[in-house]
């Protein structure tokens, strides 16, 4: 059985579709990731599986139970952390933990094992106020504080958001640690990189899931027709690459374009072009599309 089942759920507010018909599966044992971008309903599936919310149609199941029958049993059997920081800041560290561990009549001490490499981390300001750490730091506060009760599943909405970069590594770090343990993990991010750190990912869009499949799969079915292409002029690069006939796409990708090619495309030949319209130092090479190609490729397809 796994862990997670979501059979046919919609969920609109008012107007505005959040929820699309979505289906999909988690395995026990498994860290599966929601990857999209700021609504793309991500937020609104976790809230309904974490029985906060109610689905206007459709069900899904966690640890084997109803969201809508079996919503108390499944709130002690889960771990959630939401996408805002959510303990109290007046309280020290220690006292949110305790805090936490009270509300499903537990001690620290009773699962002190199963926060340990991460509290670890933390320990050392247990007497600070939540509200005086670090974004690093609350947020691996907060894990401990969802896993104080050993959840069988584990929810966590857009947890790396607004921290920097090597507090994103250690934290997915922290959940390869976790999920050795046998703990099932589902996370949501905005960010396309993170999604290879799962075993398998879902890319929604508008409510809706585009695709689902392990990193290696989704990257590959970016295609390989993928340039990476830089000059001195990128505004008029890409203006002008959009222009070319042999060029099906293109697009800003961090500090180079993407451009996606027909199979008629030239890197010489376009290069000369580029040159006779004064684009001084460019440079056209072909890259290994990614999960972020990818996701462009199904946006533009519809």
């Amino acid at each position: 059985m796994n862990a997670i089942e979501i059979r046919n759920i919609s969920k609109s507010y008012g107007s505005v579709t959040a929820l699309d018909d979505i289906s999909l599966s988690v395995g026990r044992g498994e860290l599966f990731g929601l990857i999209g971008p700021d609504g793309a309903g991500k937020t609104t599936m976790f809230r309904i599986l974490a029985t906060l919310i109610d689905p206007d149609q459709g069900n899904a199941t966690v640890a084997g139970l109803d969201i809508g029958d079996s919503y108390r049993s499944i709130r002690s059997r889960i771990g959630y952390m939401p996408g805002r920081f959510s303990l109290y800041p007046d309280l020290s560290v220690r006292e949110n933990l305790n805090f936490f561990a009270s509300l499903f009549n537990v001690t620290v001490a009773d699962n002190h094992s199963m926060i340990a490499p991460i509290y670890s981390q933390i320990e050392p300001f247990a007497s600070r106020k939540a509200g005086k750490l670090s974004g690093g730091m609350k947020q691996k506060l907060a894990l401990c504080c969802a896993l104080i009760h050993k959840p069988e599943v584990l929810f966590l909405d857009e947890p790396t958001t607004g921290v920097d970069a090597v507090s994103r590594q250690e934290f997915w770090d922290m959940l390869d640690t976790l999920k050795a343990t046998g703990i099932t993990i589902m996370v949501s991010t905005p960010y396309m990189d993170e999604a290879v750190r799962c075993d398998r990912a879902a890319l929604i869009s508008h409510g809706r899931i585009m695709a689902t499949d392990t990193p290696g799969r989704l990257a590959e079915f970016a295609g390989d027709n993928i340039y990476s292409a830089a000059a001195q002029e990128m505004w008029p690069l890409l203006l002008a690459l959009r222009e070319m006939p042999d060029v099906a796409d293109c697009y800003t990708f961090g500090a180079t374009h993407h451009l996606v090619a027909t199979a008629g495309f030239n890197v010489a030949k376009a290069t000369e072009t580029l040159h006779r319209q004064g684009l001084h130092d460019v440079r056209i090479n072909p890259v290994k599309g990614n999960i972020e190609d990818m996701f462009i490729r199904l946006m533009k397809n519809g």
